[in-house]
């Protein structure tokens, strides 16, 4: 599996590191290959992965890192596209223990954190003072306050708020030695002091003295470092900023050494706390033109029109991503501004104190835009619309791997930021680097910034387009240092860039670099190979050059995805099933739950596809490790939906779980969960005995034990009859005319057997809006067995479903379904698990099978029941959302 084994002497060195910590310190192959990658190309088994639960287990894994020679790598969300939380030696985790907002100060408006901080939910808390943290990535409801630090990230409202550097008053670390040392804003005399005594920190200080106050040096970065002008910019540390301040220039703001420390990539020092200046929350009042255009040529023209009108941010999207949302659930709904097939689209924020003043600005603009024959459709987006926008623009890095094929847009140049005025200029001559090599790219993002996210699409299992991944790095950096450009305005160096930077400062200023590096780490411990000393880019990918994706066979039919290996390589890292219940959603509980990556939708596919890549065994599902990743998978289906990239996790989990089974055997809990409803149908004849059984204490525990549930759990108890049994004993509802025709209720096996009553008011309800409700011949739904990864007899009951059901179905006599997991199943896995044979009627089938409020959704829509067949008294109901429904 290409991975370094650990021998028995290393193992006991762990094992008492392990020991010694407070937080949580794992070894295993498994935990090692759910953090060999991170949402770039890039993968690199660590030798160990530890959650540190204070600075004290910090300054334990520094000092084991010191003297075993090996290399700390810091991580919050895992989200970064440059690889920098990829490396062979430790990977440290804070997002799981330190995550404590520490103080809020309203008065002074400033907030101190921990690096494990998410965004939104820092926010959250703010909102109650008034206050916020300006800039905003796209990643906000997973990304963390230490991993916007290292890479010094924006937003789409950069315009406005800049970057993290802008915001950060004051870090806390401990340095390579193991000492603490904070660092902030500092007088001449205190600077002064500083570069005096014995200690690493005042090393650090004398170097940096010794580098800025020299002319040739100051001449150097003032002569290569990138455009001042330019608001996002990454490329190296900041030497060029401090160089700005005082003591070296007498006009400039206090010496802070936050300036390098942000954007640095957590090479320099490990982040425990970091003070953060806040802002006051922007306008109440804002809107969104969407200015829908014919091109990416004509987006960057209308771009500049756009930045004359003082908008607070503009961001693109081009015709490929728009195209991709159509194939995502979520995003899908999101789509509701867009008219026709538009080549790009600017997405133009206004904010003001009223609602004239953002309208006039925008009526301003689009007859500007008119005027010079940009844009053929304008809509203005207001109101709680506005984030389902956003929500759709922010989606773009996930649903791009929803392309089908190996070929993917890569992250290799998708940084780079020139100035607005010199944008258009620049992606001409960069789509002529493409052409040369007959490539095409998607284009999106920060425009108005002059950092278009541009990934050309390439196929990275493909030894010729890894030489083209360099090249075309290689021939950008040269274009954009042209341009007086940064090669990377806000996801960072890392390993990707890091080997171009002499080419954008110079190597008089890289050797600077290195010289900084040296003296705040002089034993490379913190995460090496980025920034500086970087190996080839296009080494260690995720990927093997050459490699062959396996054929593997499988019950389920992945042929949309071109196999079961390319369903699970569609994630990509980007982690939006990181997110907490805090910031909403539903994907993924097991994660919230736990806050362990283990059990998170990223890692369940990571260990998938590394095992299923890498086996060597006949059934390659046949490894513990991917049993024990989908172990608290609870199979309800968010991911199918919330993930951009749509991986079916719950999916992959059926189909894995059928195969792991074919060779270890089915469990019995497994076994009965799987066939309660056959359990149910004989509990049915003597329900209250199957009742007493389940509800006499004693009774329950002792079934609990035996079965393998929790004893806490109460197992669900039958109705006193079955629905299909009340409908025939009493027919319909008293009236005998059924104006609206008839529909087919599908008598799913939770409402047969345990919610009769739900099933009996549902048909009661359909009675008096006017319709026949008959409950066709059919057989359970197969969920039970679906969630449970017993696919064959699933796929038997499917395809006797389907021959039953297709023929008696249509749009005129819906199937229609109350629990929402049960009906779905001819949506969701009925046309991709039933024979070939039954292929196209069940995705016929499938259009016709409706939950029960999509059916009275419908059927209003279309003016067969109208809003006078209810009550109009208000009454307060509790709305409990089904997973699947979701």
């Amino acid at each position: 599996m290409n991975h370094r084994t650990i021998d028995l002497k290393l193992q006991q060195q762990l094992e008492l590191l392990r020991d010694a910590m407070d937080g949580e310190f794992f070894f295993s192959l498994s935990d090692r290959l759910m953090y060999a990658t991170d949402a770039s190309a890039y993968r690199e088994l660590p030798l160990a992965v530890a959650y540190p639960r204070n600075k004290e287990d910090i300054k334990k894994l520094i000092r084991f890192a010191r003297d075993h020679k090996t290399s700390l790598i810091p991580r919050t969300a895992g989200t970064s596209l440059a690889g920098q939380v990829v490396g062979h030696g430790i990977v440290v985790d804070v997002s799981k223990h330190m995550t404590r907002i520490l103080e809020i100060n309203k008065q002074e408006k400033w907030a101190r954190v921990e690096p494990g901080v998410i965004l939104d939910e820092l926010n959250l808390v703010l909102k109650e003072h008034e206050l916020f943290f300006g800039p905003e990535t796209s990643t906000s409801n997973r990304c963390m306050m230490g991993g916007m630090l290292g890479n010094n990230a924006c937003g789409a409202h950069s315009l406005v708020y800049g970057s993290t550097r802008d915001h950060t008053i004051e870090v806390s670390t401990i340095l390579s030695d193991g000492n603490e040392a904070v660092f902030g804003p500092l007088s001449n005399k205190e600077f002064e002091t500083k570069c005096h005594g014995d200690t690493l920190e005042n090393q650090i200080y004398r170097n940096i003295s010794g580098i800025l106050n020299q002319p040739e040096n100051r001449e150097q970065i003032k002569k290569e470092y990138p455009d001042p002008e330019i608001k996002r910019r990454n490329t190296g540390y900041a030497i060029d900023l401090l160089l700005n301040t005082q003591p070296f220039k007498a006009e400039g703001e206090l010496f802070n050494f936050s300036k390098i420390l942000a954007g640095s990539e957590g090479t320099l020092a490990f982040t425990t706390e970091i003070k953060l200046n806040l802002v006051d929350l922007p306008p109440k009042h804002k809107a969104l033109v969407c200015v829908h255009l014919e091109s990416i040529e004509d987006a960057l023209e209308a771009n500049l029109i756009a930045l004359k009108h003082k908008p607070v941010a503009i961001e693109l999207m081009d015709k490929a991503i728009l195209d991709l949302t159509k194939e995502n659930i979520a995003q899908n709904k999101n789509r509701f501004f867009i008219q026709g097939d538009p080549g790009a689209i600017l997405i133009i924020e206004f904010a003001a104190k009223n609602e004239q003043e953002i309208h006039e600005k925008a009526k301003f603009m689009e007859n500007e835009m008119r005027n010079q024959n940009y844009g053929f459709h304008f809509p203005v987006v207001t109101s709680t619309d506005i984030p389902r926008v956003w929500a759709l623009r922010k989606a773009g890095l996930g649903v791009l791997s929803n392309m089908k094929g190996d070929a993917k847009p890569v992250a290799v140049v998708e940084d780079a930021a020139v100035h607005p005025r010199v944008l258009p200029a620049y992606i001409k001559e960069f789509v002529e680097i493409l052409k040369k090599y007959n490539k095409d790219c998607v284009y999106h993002a920060h425009i108005a910034t002059g950092e278009l996210h541009l990934r050309p699409i390439l196929d990275l299992k493909n030894p010729d387009d890894v030489q083209l991944f360099h090249q075309i790095a290689k021939e950008t950096a040269y274009l954009v240092k042209k341009y007086k450009g940064s090669l990377s305005g806000e996801h960072g160096d890392g390993r990707l860039r890091g080997e171009f930077i002499p080419i954008m400062i110079g190597e008089h200023n890289y050797q600077l670099l290195k010289d900084i590096k040296n003296t705040w780490d002089p034993d490379h411990i913190f995460n090496p190979g980025k920034i500086v000393d970087t190996p080839l880019m296009n080494t260690s990918l995720r990927y093997q050059p050459g490699q062959q994706t396996k054929e593997i066979e499988t019950v389920f039919d992945f042929s949309n995805d071109l196999g079961i290996l390319r369903a699970a390589e569609k994630c990509n890292g980007a982690g939006a099933c990181r997110k907490t219940e805090l910031v909403g959603g539903t994907m993924c509980p097991s994660y919230m739950a736990t806050r362990d990556e283990k059990h998170s939708t990223r890692a369940r596919a990571n260990i998938l596809r590394e095992f299923l890549t890498h086996s060597a065994k006949k059934n390659p599902f046949d490894h513990q490790e991917i049993y024990e990743a989908m172990e608290l998978c609870l199979s309800c289906k968010a991911c199918k939906s919330e993930c951009p990239s749509s991986v079916d996790v719950a999916k992959l989990k059926a189909e894995f779980l059928q195969h792991y089974y074919e060779e270890h055997g089915i469990p019995l809990r497994s076994r009965i969960i799987a066939n309660i409803a056959t359990i149910n149908l004989l509990g049915s004849y003597l329900p209250v005995v199957y009742n007493f059984i389940n509800q006499n204490p004693f009774l329950a525990k002792l079934n609990a034990g035996i079965l393998g549930f929790s004893k806490k759990r109460k197992f669900p108890l039958l109705s006193s009859r079955r629905l299909e049994k009340w409908l025939v004993k009493n027919g319909q509802y008293a009236s005998k005319e059924y104006p609206n025709g008839k529909v087919y209720l599908f008598n799913d096996e939770f409402t047969r057997f345990n919610d009769a009553d739900i099933g009996i008011k549902t048909i009661l309800l359909l009675n008096k809006l006017g319709y026949e409700v008959i409950i066709p011949k059919h057989l359970e739904s197969a969920r039970t067995f679906l969630s449970k990864g017993l696919l064959r007899k699933a796929k038997q009951i499917a395809n006797k479903n389907v021959a039953l059901l297709y023929g008696i179905v249509s749009d005129e006599t819906p199937l229609v379904g109350i629990e929402p997991s049960a009906i779905l199943t001819f949506r969701d896995e009925y046309p991709e698990l039933v024979d070939n044979a039954l292929k196209e009627e069940s995705k016929i089938l499938a259009s016709y099978a409706l939950m029960i409020d999509e059916f009275l959704e419908r059927e209003m829509k279309a003016g067969n029941i109208s809003k006078e067949a209810f009550t109009s008294d208000r009454r307060k109901i509790k709305l409990h959302g089904h997973c699947q429904q979701k």
